[in-house]
């Protein structure tokens, strides 16, 4: 059975329990990385100026306590695979609709379920709503 090793762990404790109970729950049978949960005020600002993020310090749901957001690859990571991260996406959203938690992901902000009317895509990123 996969699991999440030290340091997904701890990203993932900085996270709302209902985030937690997710990926705690997709762990069991899809092999994942959570990349970061709650992010601090310089890197969000950093992330804003660069373009990685729309919303600047402390409007980002990365930026709660505990953090209403987190961002998660499945393992292993390749970035250049949307169909993979796609794929992982609906795992992870039938698994968060199952356990009657509402969450967004960053490929479809309005939740429409079609990925080419967004104008920021953001693949690894989950949120509750």
């Amino acid at each position: 059975m996969n699991q999440f090793f030290a340091l997904s762990r701890e990203q993932l404790e900085t996270c709302d329990p209902r985030l937690q109970q997710v990926f705690n729950e997709v762990i069991k049978y899809f092999d994942c990385k959570i990349i970061e949960g709650h992010r601090g005020e310089a890197l969000q600002h950093l992330y804003f100026t660069q373009g990685k993020s729309k919303l600047d310090w402390p409007n980002g749901e990365h930026n709660k306590i505990p953090s209403r957001a987190v961002d998660v690859m499945p393992y292993p990571i390749n970035w250049y695979d949307s169909d993979r991260m796609c794929y992982f996406a609906g795992f992870v959203m039938a698994i968060a609709l199952g356990m009657g938690i509402k969450m967004r992901w960053g490929k479809d902000w309005d939740g429409d379920k079609d990925l080419n009317d967004q104008t920021f895509k953001d693949g690894p990123h989950y949120e509750l709503i």
